[in-house]
């Protein structure tokens, strides 16, 4: 695809969603969500969108970090990177101090790096989250391994 000149845009929850189930390869829409911000086209088509909420790791939820539990795209070159940065310019004004996002195993997370983020931890793959207590279906993104990164 070429360079589509794109800008940042709000988006309502319902819509950022609806965009994710349309458009991410492996995961449904996240139950929650702190905001999202989108990148739209010079005519107002959205892009691409990103949505961040409090961490899913209990540990890591301390009031003061926020997560990117989902990006998305059509395809439009650079709107990861345009979204990550909004993002994290977002929760710093908001007054949270870190940022952190996942990347599975065989995801390259060049545009994080590009975009000033690190690896801070690698995540082994986990069984899933179906307990004998707690029945949860699987969204076949089980069994891979991770990598935790931070905004910088």
């Amino acid at each position: 695809m070429s360079d589509i000149p794109l800008h940042l845009v709000p988006v309502r929850s319902r819509e950022a969603k609806d965009f994710v189930r349309t458009w991410h390869r492996h995961h449904p829409p996240p139950a929650g969500q702190i905001f999202a911000v989108g990148a739209a086209d010079e005519t107002g088509t959205l892009r691409a969108v990103a949505i961040v909420g409090r961490p899913v790791a209990r540990h890591l939820d301390d009031g003061a970090t926020l997560e990117v539990t989902r990006t998305a795209t059509d395809g439009a070159r650079n709107a990861n990177s345009l979204l990550y940065g909004a993002a994290w310019r977002a929760t710093k004004a908001l007054g949270y101090r870190r940022l952190i996002t996942y990347t599975q195993d065989g995801e390259s997370g060049a545009l994080l790096r590009g975009a000033g983020w690190r690896v801070i931890a690698s995540r082994p793959p986990r069984a899933g989250w179906h307990t004998p207590f707690r029945p949860r279906a699987g969204h076949g993104n089980d069994h891979v391994p991770r990598l935790l990164w931070e905004a910088l």
